[in-house]
């Protein structure tokens, strides 16, 4: 990969945005892995590790992070249509109403917090309106901080890991270390992903994601919930 370069002011920015305490409410959804977890399909660090990969090779997380590129481009270019578009494409794109409910709830969120924080970015965010995936709320902060954009979605792509990690050793249940080890080793794959979705066209965009859906959808049924998705 070439080397990313980043200001230290953009990459505190990205630190910030990426970050679990960033207060967005990730860690209460599981995407369907509470699921998975009951069933018994994911039940040791291996198992997790290969949902992980197979989610960032064919899953619906390169098809966030591709049309998350695609909000920052259009920020930069002051396409707020356009922005709009790609918002309503994603929402559409949802396969269950538990997934499409966390990407709005989360989107809302970091939308309301990022006019908290950066007054003059409200134009931008009222151009999209209240019902905000999180993909395009993480892509109108990354453009308007400057970040750039394969670091952004390396930021996206590794914050989406760790909530999923951090969710793995809560339900299986992990150690810490086994967690942390877990996340160390998708590092080459969340980098050679990263590259991939820059490279993607718009024609490109699709995905094979039926075990999440599936797993989503038997979500709200389960007896017991640690998580809402």
């Amino acid at each position: 990969m070439d080397t990313i370069m980043l200001t230290d002011s953009n990459l505190l920015c990205l630190l910030q945005l990426a970050s679990p305490a960033l207060p967005v409410g990730g860690y209460s959804y599981s995407e369907g892995l509470e699921t998975l977890v009951e069933d018994e399909a994911i039940a040791h660090p291996e198992n997790l590790k290969h949902w992980l990969e197979m989610e960032l090779r064919y899953g619906a997380i390169r098809l966030e992070a591709a049309v998350m590129v695609r909000a920052y481009r259009s920020v930069l270019a002051g396409d707020f249509q356009t922005l709009s578009a790609w918002n309503s494409w994603l929402s559409a794109a949802r396969e269950t109403e538990e997934l499409r409910a966390s990407s709005l709830g989360m989107g809302r969120t970091l939308a309301k917090l990022l006019v908290e924080l950066e007054p003059q970015i409200a134009p931008i965010v009222n151009a999209v309106g209240n019902s905000c995936n999180y993909a395009i709320a993480f892509g109108i902060a990354a453009a308007y901080w400057q970040i750039n954009i394969q670091a952004a979605v390396l930021g996206y792509l590794h914050s989406w890991a760790s909530n999923l990690i951090t969710a793995g050793v809560k339900l299986i249940p992990l150690g810490q270390t086994s967690g942390q080890r877990l996340l160390l080793e998708i590092q080459p794959l969340l980098s050679a992903t990263s590259v991939q979705i820059l490279s993607l066209e718009d024609d490109d965009l699709s995905c094979c994601s039926w075990g999440l859906s599936l797993a989503s959808m038997r979500h709200e049924t389960l007896y017991t919930r640690l998580f809402r998705s």
